[in-house]
């Protein structure tokens, strides 16, 4: 761990974490429906990803069970299993699919999970979606049931509503257990948890906001509107996104510019300034998970937490973000 990273506390649990861990999703292996979003990775680039997150400070890895059909955990656990005692404080999240399932499949799939992980502790268990043919209070039950055989150390959630995020809570608090996150698309052009009460929620109750997509898919890098050539060359579906379209990157220059305008103040890129704004706009409930397809994408990542924007310019990134998003 370099000593830059200061660890934050993860909603109510007793985890310590950076602000930014790394999303697995890219690790699918070009599997299943949800992996082909990504194209395949080696396991050499994996590995390389994986350390250079640590080494910079990066301690914790959000992957999925519905990620490549358990290819990115498995991926994600061997790499951690060849990086030796660099991995030693390295913590992961993984998540259960719950559509066209019940809640008994939760503790049913735990052995799968914990194979596939190689057996490391999985630090934070999450229901990755509000669909199921179960009701969110049998989930967390079977959620809580996992925690107290040893199974899982805590309990979250992924693109819950606030009501939803609050059942949860209450059902668990009836264990003796808090809902420790809820894992939802944030970042500064899509900012609908800050209008539908999920923030509120999420503050109030002491909730971690984990937030992902925090670069819009790479559109807050900058690199599409100084190249919108770029566009024809994505590879997956997100190309279509209307973010991408030229109408899009025309309507979110300002704020790309404003970014680029910070970056110089700290040797930093627009990626990082967008991704430092929302790891510290919201004090320290909001933590991140960028992903990392490449090892300079890795490298990004890690640098964007070794500076704090002052209060002026978080500031000044919202008010450009929210007039972008009233367009």
């Amino acid at each position: 761990m370099d000593g830059k990273t200061v660890l934050r506390k993860m909603g109510s649990s007793d985890l310590a974490l950076s602000p930014l861990g790394l999303g697995c999703w890219q690790f699918s292996n070009a599997q299943g429906m949800v992996g082909k979003f990504w194209p395949a990775l080696g396991k050499d680039d994996v590995l390389r990803i994986v350390q250079t997150s640590l080494k910079g400070g990066i301690n914790w890895f959000d992957t999925a069970e519905v990620y490549g059909k358990g290819q990115s955990e498995q991926m994600l656990a061997e790499a951690l299993r060849k990086s030796g005692a660099l991995a030693n404080s390295a913590h992961i999240a993984t998540k259960w699919w719950p559509v066209f399932r019940t809640a008994s499949s939760i503790t049913s799939t735990i052995n799968e999970r914990m194979r596939l992980l190689d057996h490391r502790t999985i630090h934070l268990h999450q229901v990755h979606q509000p669909y199921s043919f179960s009701s969110v209070r049998s989930e967390m039950n079977a959620m809580a049931e996992l925690v107290k055989q040893g199974h899982i150390k805590n309990v979250g959630v992924s693109n819950f509503s606030a009501e939803k995020m609050r059942e949860a809570d209450r059902v668990l608090r009836e264990h003796g257990l808090r809902l420790v996150s809820n894992q939802v698309k944030y970042s500064l052009l899509d900012r609908r948890i800050e209008q539908n009460g999920i923030m509120d929620a999420a503050k109030e109750l002491g909730i971690a906001i984990i937030a992902y997509s925090p670069l819009e898919q790479g559109i807050l890098s900058g690199k599409f509107h100084k190249n919108p050539a770029l566009v024809k060359a994505i590879k997956g579906p997100r190309k279509w996104a209307s973010a991408f379209r030229e109408s899009g990157l025309r309507k979110s220059q300002p704020l790309i510019s404003l970014l680029e305008e910070l970056s110089h103040n700290y040797d930093a890129s627009p990626t990082q300034i967008a991704l430092n704004w929302l790891i510290h706009a919201h004090g320290d409930t909001v933590f991140a998970i960028p992903g990392a397809s490449k090892m300079h994408h890795a490298e990004e990542n890690v640098k964007a937490m070794q500076f704090t924007l002052s209060t002026d310019e978080i500031q000044q990134v919202n008010n450009i973000s929210k007039q972008v998003l009233a367009k």
